[in-house]
């Protein structure tokens, strides 16, 4: 789950309490009916249940995700399984007693007991079994994720300047970078990741763009992968934290996508006199095209290019097609694939990009920019109160040092997550 989504339901705890606490008793549910400890879905021979994926909807749904509850869950489970294999393979273990501390402290996120928490999901029919899973998961998840890439994980005097600077009133960070993104199909995954360990240590633009015309997938690549400037806030969230611990020349590790590989060098970096904004959503189109890369699928995709302006022009072009061949929706930055994001981050609205593809390769995505809901960034948290009753001044590098450490520490984790479910051999009944 993302960091986003977990805050989210985090934030609605209090309100569960709410809702729940004069509710009756749910009945009990038919636990043993037949079929419903059946599999599901299995995750490299690892079973999910019928019984754990409605228990997990359920559980969702209570703490109000941002998602359908039910997708939501099914993606969490099978996440779930992939961290107990990685966390079996690194020897974590994780202790009652770390549970009970990580139950707590989740309720305490809306201001509950342990015990009160569990009483109130009960009453929604999600079992303390269904919570201890929850919390189990996320605690090996942390653990796994500080033992691979924790001594990875630096924060420079340089990285906490341009944060500063990045969170200074009236000013802003803009970056000048370029792009490799490297499909798996064709070549393989193996192959492409060697090759782009092999990008990774570059330190010339000229041998970076050199790269880019050579296996570079994005619309970009004529240009050797060049990006115009761009505002660090217009960069999706996994990528933030990678590009601002830059020094020009250098290249990020290779972030996996979904079925793909993308690099970053950084260019230039410098401030603005504009003052940075975040956005707290993105509304976006997605156009799917059958034949993946393909020549006749790339000219169709420019075709619609040509023939829309507007994300609503797009409903002219899918009259008479399938109703699932266009989405569109808003979402949060933290909730949208790396990949979908890192492509939107350089669309201004009424722009198109076709570099994403879905379905292994075979279905090629038209993005289109709908537009940005801009909101001021959030100030820095307050410090806490000292002995005499007064404001304690937090010590802010600290602070922000723990904030970078966190952000890349979370990008290393997603990248990780994202190679895992690739390589998983998973079976749905």
């Amino acid at each position: 789950m993302t960091t986003t989504a977990t805050n989210a339901m985090r934030a609605t705890l209090l309100g569960l309490a709410v809702s729940l606490t004069a509710a009756p008793l749910a009945a009990p549910n038919a636990a043993m009916a037949q079929g419903l400890f059946d599999p599901v879905i299995k995750v490299d021979g690892a079973a999910i249940t019928r019984y754990e994926l409605d228990q997990r909807a359920k559980l969702l749904k209570l703490l109000r995700a941002p998602a359908d509850p039910t997708r939501l869950a099914r993606e969490q489970l099978i996440e779930d399984r992939l961290k107990a294999t990685a966390g079996d393979a690194q020897g974590v273990v994780i202790s009652d007693e770390q549970i009970l501390a990580g139950m707590k402290n989740f309720a305490a996120q809306g201001g509950l007991e342990a015990d009160q928490m569990i009483t109130l999901l009960e009453r929604g029919g999600v079992s303390k079994e269904t919570f201890e899973a929850f919390v189990r998961s996320g605690l090996i998840w942390r653990e796994v994720t500080q033992a691979r890439f924790g001594a990875r994980v630096s924060v420079s005097e340089a990285d906490l300047q341009r944060a500063r600077a990045a969170n200074t009133d009236g000013t802003g960070i803009r970056v000048l970078l370029s792009e490799i993104i490297i499909p798996f199909e064709g070549a393989g995954e193996e192959q492409v990741m060697a090759r782009a360990r092999q990008i990774a240590d570059l330190t010339s633009t000229a041998a970076f763009s050199a790269q880019a015309r050579q296996v570079s997938a994005t619309q970009t690549r004529d240009a050797g992968g060049l990006l115009p400037w761009q505002a660090v806030t217009n960069l999706p969230p996994v990528l933030r934290p990678l590009v601002l611990g830059l020094a020009p020349g250098e290249v990020t590790d290779p972030l996996p996508l979904d079925g793909a590989v993308a690099l970053f060098q950084l260019r230039d970096i410098e401030e603005t006199d504009t003052p940075e904004r975040a956005y707290s959503a993105i509304e976006y189109a997605a156009y799917y095209i059958p034949g993946g890369r393909t020549p006749a699928a790339l000219s169709r995709a420019a075709q619609v290019a040509a023939q829309t302006d507007t994300c609503d022009d797009l409903y002219g072009i899918a009259k008479g097609q399938p109703a699932n061949v266009l989405e569109r929706g808003t979402k949060a930055p933290g909730e949208i694939p790396n990949d979908i994001a890192i492509s939107l981050s350089r669309l201004d609205p009424g722009e198109v990009s076709y570099d994403v593809t879905r379905a292994n390769g075979q279905t090629l995505v038209l993005l289109m920019m709908c537009g940005r809901n801009n909101t001021p960034e959030v100030a820095a948290p307050a410090g806490e109160v000292g002995e005499d009753g007064q404001a304690a001044a937090p010590d802010q590098t600290e602070q922000l040092s723990q904030q970078i450490a966190a952000r890349r520490l979370e990008s290393f984790a997603d990248g990780y997550l994202e190679r895992l479910k690739a390589e998983a051999r998973i079976i749905e009944y």
